[in-house]
């Protein structure tokens, strides 16, 4: 599964084939900082994302994904900066 760091947050993102079809959705899954390396902390589960859009292969559907875990993201920075 593909990583990539944001800051402290680190996103797995994927495309997961539609079962029984040819589409593809897109999958993310977010971890926080955490104080021991050895443990992980999820600040969204994993799940699926776009829940209104399909794609048609793996590669767009994990593209898909990435932007909307950036979205995700940045929309909680600005929602702290509020505060």
């Amino acid at each position: 599964m593909p990583t990539e760091h944001m800051g402290d947050y680190e996103i797995e993102y994927s495309g997961v084939r539609v079962i029984g079809g040819d589409e593809w959705v897109a999958h993310v899954a977010i971890f926080g900082p955490s104080h021991n390396p050895m443990h992980r902390n999820p600040v969204f589960p994993s799940q699926r994302v776009l829940v209104d859009k399909t794609f048609g292969d793996e590669k767009s559907a994990e593209q898909g994904a990435l932007r909307a875990a950036h979205a995700l993201l940045e929309s909680s920075r600005h929602g702290q900066a509020g505060r």
